[in-house]
């Protein structure tokens, strides 16, 4: 057997070959990928054409919310305008001098509009980045540590038994009306379920091998909750950071509704839809309701698909 193998080595062209000297650096290098979650992420939802429509159509919203004001032309959001003689232009239509006409007392619709976008979404974002922030500590210690699980279930079961529109009402009407006092009443309740949701998917992976491997090795407990399992619920969290700005947007609306929300001083998407839907009986009047709730359905809608949408590109099942 050796003989054959001689003779078929013998037979092989040197030309073919090259000897190769040992590299030592070339030994120790590992194997390396140029593999990004987020990069990763960002390809699988740049894929849905949908969402990737209502991200650009409220990117260029919120941008023009932004830039408004500094337009030449532009008109006061408060202030109130008058004819030749005095008198206030009252319920003007929609035409060349007020693009979305004017209220009862004569304020352009079209400088409240987009005001009071700014103001409901500053009021979103707030609330939105403090639930999710809040949810997610209190959920992700609410699962993991088990000496705080009964303690902080009944703090929940208090606060959950009380309806939050209940609380809403309160704060609002003890509290001086204004933008801090409506924040602070929704990010009482806000984050409860967050938290929850965040809690029970963290009960379902604390006890898997790589969890147990890491407390046997003395892996502190925040590590543990930042490092093995928080990553496991990135598009959880997105999703649910993405659905609070609409409905916090929601809530500021349902507040002015009912009479507890921003001061009419203060131009809001809820004091302009308040406002609208005091005149919307007139046919000739009802611009007034349209506008606003147009621009405030465009933000609810697409916050809720570009989250929805995010949340499932974030799954690593889905880029993996």
């Amino acid at each position: 057997m050796a003989s054959k193998m001689d003779k078929v080595c013998d037979n092989i062209n040197a030309d073919l070959f090259r000897l190769v000297k040992l590299d030592e650096s070339a030994v120790e290098r590992v194997g390396y990928s140029n593999y990004s979650y987020w990069h990763s992420t960002w390809r699988v939802f740049a894929k849905n054409r949908i969402a990737m429509s209502f991200l650009c159509l409220l990117i260029a919203l919120l941008l023009f919310t932004l830039v408004q004001p500094l337009l030449p032309g532009q008109r006061e959001a408060i202030k109130i305008y008058t004819n030749e003689a005095g008198r206030q232009l009252r319920n003007t239509p929609p035409g060349s001098e007020f693009w979305f006409g004017t209220n009862a007392i004569g304020q352009d619709l079209w400088a409240r509009i987009w005001s009071g976008t700014r103001t409901s979404m500053f009021i979103g974002v707030s609330v939105g980045i403090f639930d999710a922030l809040m949810g997610v500590l209190v959920g992700a210690l609410w699962g993991y540590v088990r000496r705080l699980d009964r303690l902080i279930t009944e703090i929940y079961n208090v606060v959950q038994n009380v309806p939050e529109t209940i609380i809403l009402i309160l704060v609002a009407y003890i509290l001086r009306p204004g933008m801090t006092t409506i924040i602070f009443a929704m990010c009482i309740t806000g984050w409860l379920p967050t938290a929850r949701y965040v809690r029970n998917q963290i009960i379902i992976i604390r006890d898997r091998e790589f969890n147990l491997a890491s407390r046997c090795l003395g892996t502190p407990t925040g590590r543990i909750i930042t490092r093995n399992l928080l990553p496991q619920l990135v598009s959880v969290i997105m999703m649910r950071a993405t659905l609070a700005v609409p409905l916090a947007i929601g809530h500021e609306v349902f507040l002015t509704y009912i009479g507890l929300g921003l001061p009419v001083s203060i131009p809001s998407l809820g004091n302009l839809v308040n406002e609208g839907r005091v005149v919307m009986m007139s046919p000739s009047l009802r611009y007034q309701l349209i506008f606003p709730s147009l621009i405030l359905s465009v933000i609810t809608i697409s916050f809720y698909i570009i989250g929805n949408a995010f949340a499932d590109a974030a799954d690593p099942k889905n880029h993996m």
